[in-house]
């Protein structure tokens, strides 16, 4: 007999400790009651399930038994089973031991389960205990109430009772962040390992790995910071949950946090691209007349884009309006430069000609606005001076190939997609 009151509280107790419904841990108790009842006084085969009685404060016990047939179950006549076996360790037989040794016949795999008389009920005998019995069906069967169990049986409840709480409340956290995945989170960092930073989001652990980093970024124990949701792996013994501060998509999900016109639809990030701690550029497009979507993420004195740009340690970022004439999208792309002209050639090859002393802010220091440019727009840049439009200039010219194209899965790893800009 146990206490009720007492029972219930315990019960709610657990529940919110481990962020799981009541009933996951009265069936978790119930399980493991089973499992000491079985080891204690049970028999090799048999199932046996277990209920608290809330009304008396006592525990039911019953075993079960599936209702079978001759066409679902497999009878093997006592002794049939050793018989074979010695015959095979004789050798006795055509094919020889070891070569049948990690085959599967196709009798094997379709062999059916072996009939267990303590887990079985044939459907004849069903029948006489319940008229309407159907194969398939399980039959309970009443089982003397104990309350006295052994430590070996006690044992095996208490490891009963940790693997199915361990199993509810990673069911509980898998479906609290499969729907974060994309979102932006806020953590503390718990430890390093390998290169590795673990993040400490509340009921579980997120990581985020060396590549998944800001390199400029200097990471402390205890500094809670935002974090992009990469992705929830579920094959693991705790829900993985991947997280990310070098994502492109992490700048843009700050700025939807910070602008509600881009929240509402009026305001559309079309491209991003990043180079993490040095310098993000981003492509956005208005959908509704007499909006500025430069202005809307900039903000009234450049107070959103001011918060976004503290989170990201001080990285510079460009705010370009998009636009569907490709000429005109790539000289926006190489803001802050001011572009006297674009050439467009065949093979998405543009020519782009700024004055003499707008050239080294169009190519940027090593290269990095132009080839940030050119990954934005899906296009290859050449950047010329205005004055010397034959002279190729160093580091002036960047591929295309990789672009940021805003539209993609959250767990993407590669920066992004050529943004496709029409003619």
């Amino acid at each position: 007999m146990f206490d009720v009151k007492s029972f219930s509280k315990l019960v709610t107790q657990v529940a919110e400790e481990k962020g799981i419904p009541a009933e996951k841990v009265i069936e978790a108790i119930e399980s493991a009651i089973a499992a000491a009842y079985k080891k204690e006084y049970g028999v090799r085969g048999e199932i046996v399930k277990a209920k608290f009685n809330l009304k008396t404060g006592g525990v039911d016990f019953w075993r079960v038994k599936t209702v079978v047939d001759e066409t679902t179950v497999r009878v093997v006549e006592e002794g049939e089973e050793e018989s074979e076996a010695s015959t095979f360790a004789r050798g006795e037989v055509g094919v020889p031991p070891v070569s049948r040794v990690g085959k599967e016949t196709e009798d094997d795999e379709q062999k059916l389960p072996r009939y267990n008389s303590e887990r079985h009920i044939f459907i004849k005998e069903a029948r006489e205990i319940k008229a309407d019995a159907v194969l398939g069906e399980e039959l309970t069967f009443p089982l003397e109430m104990r309350e006295d169990f052994g430590r070996i049986a006690a044992q095996a409840a208490k490891q009963v009772i940790f693997q199915k709480l361990r199993g509810s409340e990673r069911d509980s956290i898998l479906s609290e962040w499969r729907g974060k995945e994309g979102q932006v989170v806020s953590g503390v960092v718990q430890r390093f390992e390998k290169g590795h930073i673990y993040i400490d989001l509340g009921r579980t652990v997120g990581v985020m790995f060396s590549n998944e980093s800001v390199p400029s970024e200097h990471y402390r124990s205890g500094d809670r910071m935002k974090f992009l949701v990469l992705a929830v792996q579920e094959d693991t013994r705790l829900p993985g949950v991947i997280l990310s501060r070098s994502h492109p998509k992490f700048v843009a999900k700050l700025f939807e946090s910070e602008v509600p016109e881009l929240a509402e639809g009026l305001v559309e990030i079309k491209a991003i691209t990043r180079e993490p701690g040095n310098r993000t550029k981003l492509a956005v497009a208005s959908n509704a007349d007499g909006v500025d979507p430069v202005g809307a993420l900039v903000g009234q004195r450049g107070t959103r884009v001011m918060v976004v740009n503290n989170e990201l340690g001080n990285e510079k970022i460009d705010i370009i309006e998009w636009s569907d004439d490709p000429e005109k999208f790539i000289a926006n792309a190489l803001s802050p430069a001011k572009v006297m002209g674009v050439e467009a050639l065949q093979r998405r090859e543009a020519r782009v000609f700024v004055p003499e002393d707008q050239l080294s802010l169009a190519i940027g220091r090593g290269g990095q606005n132009v080839r940030l440019a050119a990954r934005l727009t899906g296009w290859k840049i050449d950047v010329r001076s205005q004055t010397r439009p034959e002279e190729v200039q160093a580091g002036g010219v960047a591929g295309g190939e990789v672009s940021g194209n805003f539209e993609e899965t959250p767990d993407d790893k590669d920066e992004a997609k050529p943004a496709k800009a029409k003619k």
